[in-house]
């Protein structure tokens, strides 16, 4: 009994120090991404009325390249960098981070390029909340489970998605094994984060998008043939738009051995592929910046066939170029519009489709069925849980070990013939 109750008294202090720590890092996590996502906001606002600006990406490209190049070396690797640091605790994460992934993205949308958000709230997270493991002296375990709470707060605070947020942060960083050690702080700072963010109202209101909700469907043979078979094109979707991500980056580093040319030189290329589009019938706007309204749109209407390979290219040259900022809300772009036009020749609901694609592009793209599965009820409604579970999971296993992310470590492998890839990382898995 004694030895019980002395476990008990251990287990509330160390819950009492999480909750602490937990409230600190969702205060300041959920504070310091309202402010992103207001620059944001503001960014593509004053570019999308003022669309002449596309012509100055190359000298934005520049700027961003410059600034990381002389003062953000030790941060460029960004959320590969928070992967590392979980997985093998090293160094204290450099706070600049925060400051220069934010402004960078801000700058990458001001501009016109083709990117997301995602990346640069996790970034702001890790960076954040890692700069307590030394007020705290925390030892390497507790430091892993810092920086896990803090991707998760940066995460539920860009999308307003506590839940996928938490998972997200324990599933991400080595496939096929969730962290439960880090559940509580996880969850907690995923709320506290959510919660803060949208209470900030100056200078303006911060806001998610609420997403039209598909009617339920009654399951059935032929509606879960149609979902595993549509799944399975969203995670060879995920792989190509992995793949295209480090193809560019690649290419870049080989040919321009000056890292602030690359993006700046790439600035010119998308100017260039803007103004050749804008010359056709198609409207070259709706794939620069995030594309939220697209994502909408394609839950009423037909998306064109092309739509999600444009996005595809123009948001995969745009990293691999240089330019900052996540991969996740141009994932649900070309999952959403993929799933809409795949409306043409499967007879499934318009909405459904929009839905389960864009989370099954994003699970492929990241390895996190879970995450993704949640993130969909908290988005469409549990009614079609069923169907964003399958689409998940299918494409997760059909994109192969591939991912936006090559730190990844492989825990369980996807096929029993390629169990020489186990405990590998993603980037030495594909050498």
């Amino acid at each position: 009994m004694k030895k019980q109750l002395t476990s008990q008294f251990r287990d509330a202090g160390h819950l009492a120090k999480w909750l602490f720590i937990s409230i600190i890092v969702g205060l300041l996590v959920g504070s310091a991404v309202a402010w992103f996502l207001m620059g944001l906001e503001w960014a593509g606002n004053f570019r999308d009325n003022r669309m002449w600006i596309l012509w100055l990406l190359p000298l934005g490209g520049l700027c961003i390249g410059l600034i990381y190049h002389y003062l953000g070396q030790n941060v460029v690797k960004g959320n590969n960098q928070l992967l590392d640091e979980i997985i093998q605790p090293k160094k204290i994460i450099p706070l600049r981070m925060a400051p220069l992934v934010a402004l960078g993205t801000i700058a990458t949308h001001l501009f016109g390029g083709s990117a997301g958000r995602e990346g640069t709230g996790v970034q702001m997270g890790g960076a954040i909340a890692d700069q307590f493991s030394q007020i705290f002296k925390l030892d390497k375990d507790e430091r892993r489970i810092l920086i896990i709470a803090g991707v998760a707060a940066g995460f539920s605070a860009v999308f307003g998605t506590p839940l996928a947020g938490a998972v997200f942060a324990l599933e991400v960083y080595i496939i096929g094994r969730v962290q439960y050690q880090a559940i509580l702080p996880a969850f907690l700072s995923a709320i506290i984060a959510d919660q803060v963010c949208v209470q900030w109202k100056y200078p303006t209101v911060v806001t998610h998008t609420h997403y039209l909700h598909p009617e339920a469907l009654a399951l059935s043979p032929s509606t879960l043939f149609y979902t595993f078979l549509v799944a399975i094109l969203f995670g060879w979707t995920a792989m190509l738009f992995s793949k295209a991500n480090h193809f560019w980056s690649d290419l870049f580093s080989k040919k321009i051995s000056y890292p602030p040319l690359r993006p700046f030189i790439g600035g010119i290329v998308l100017a260039l592929a803007f103004w050749a589009l804008g010359q056709t019938s198609v409207d070259f706007t709706k794939y620069v910046g995030l594309g939220v309204p697209v994502i909408e749109e394609s839950f009423t209407q037909r998306m064109m066939p092309y739509d999600f390979a444009l996005k595809l290219l123009f948001t995969s040259f745009t990293l691999g170029a240089g330019f900052k900022g996540g991969e996740v809300t141009p994932l649900f772009f070309i999952g959403a519009t993929l799933g809409s036009a795949l409306s043409f020749i499967i007879p499934l609901p318009l909405a459904l489709l929009a839905a389960i694609g864009f989370v099954g592009v994003f699970s492929g793209a990241t390895n996190t069925p879970i995450a993704c599965t949640l993130m969909g009820i908290e988005l469409f409604g549990a009614q079609i849980g069923i169907y964003l579970g399958l689409s998940c999971v299918v494409a997760y296993i059909f994109s192969g070990h591939s991912s936006i992310y090559s730190s990844q470590i492989l825990h369980h492998v996807k096929h029993p013939s390629l169990k020489d890839d186990q405990d590998k990382t993603l980037n030495d898995s594909n050498k």
